[in-house]
């Protein structure tokens, strides 16, 4: 077997396995928290990012550096595997940490990101819960898409299933870091590993209702693969539990249809901020969940 084909099969046989595990442990089956609605805006960001999105983004980059930079293919193939690493590091992860920071902060990132939180619970379907222009978008893709041109697709092989299983992970129900916490005799190991990748303890904070129960935190944690990058620059909180309640404070659901195709399809409803991009933004990180609910 290739290693392309490896590289696109290693992270759909982890999501089919968290998610049979899930459904066996009840999160899919006779639950109010998701509807038909939810499992259209998770089947669909599923299967566009890898077979349309991704795709699309990759064939655009090359073709335009073999029209513009048809000197640059492969520019870089004989230099070490360590830089090659390091580049994805940066230019993906660290660029995907920005993006999704941005999301938080500015009104307009928000609403293409609110289909990720809206959700009342964590799963690995809520993974890929994002409007389809914030993929599109994410400048990670397209610098990935540009070191592959360079010469460094190889690297990226083994890069994008690794950081998709952490990613997966971080999401599912199996909470699969609660045995280090566990051991005292581990909890050494535990201190660097929750400071360099996102376990589920971190990253279910940052999908917490609200930072009143002390273990939330819905303005930070933004790390993707690595959660190093929250660390350097200040957004960490780490406290080794996990949230009881999960969402944002708006829960207005709209269609399928309307969360992941905004700004091109909009809301009828004109008190939901989907119904325009002048519409004020539903979630300020500069005020407290009290402020809201008021």
């Amino acid at each position: 077997m290739e290693a392309e084909q490896i590289s696109k099969l290693v992270p759909a046989i982890f999501l089919l396995v968290l998610g049979v595990i899930e459904a066996l442990g009840g999160l899919y089956f006779n639950n109010d928290r998701r509807t038909k609605n939810d499992y259209a805006i998770e089947i669909l960001g599923l299967v566009t990012l890898p077979t349309l999105i991704q795709p699309a983004i990759l064939l655009s980059v090359v073709l335009g550096m073999t029209a513009w930079f048809p000197g640059l293919a492969d520019y870089f193939i004989n230099t070490s595997i360590w830089w090659h690493i390091a580049a994805f590091l940066v230019l993906d992860d660290m660029t995907q940490y920005w993006w999704h920071r941005l999301s938080h902060v500015s009104p307009t990132m928000w609403k293409l990101h609110r289909p990720h939180h809206v959700v009342q619970e964590m799963g690995v379907m809520v993974t890929y819960r994002n409007a389809t222009l914030y993929y599109a978008l994410m400048p990670g893709l397209w610098f990935s898409g540009l070191l592959i041109y360079l010469g460094m697709g190889y690297v990226y092989l083994f890069y994008l299933p690794v950081k998709l299983i952490f990613i997966l992970l971080a999401h599912s129900e199996t909470r699969w870091d609660r045995f280090l916490f566990k051991y005292k005799i581990l909890h050494p190991i535990a201190w660097v590993i929750e400071r360099t990748i996102t376990l589920p303890s971190t990253h279910y904070a940052h999908h917490g209702l609200t930072a009143e129960d002390g273990v939330s935190h819905p303005n930070g944690n933004f790390g993707n693969l690595l959660f190093l990058w929250d660390v350097l620059f200040g957004t960490a909180k780490i406290t080794r539990k996990y949230p009881t309640e999960f969402g944002a404070w708006n829960q207005m659901n709209e269609p399928w249809y309307v969360q992941l195709l905004f700004p091109f399809i909009r809301s009828k409803d004109p008190r939901s901020e989907l119904h325009s991009l002048k519409t004020n933004n539903d979630y300020d990180p500069s005020k407290d969940f009290k402020e809201f609910t008021r």
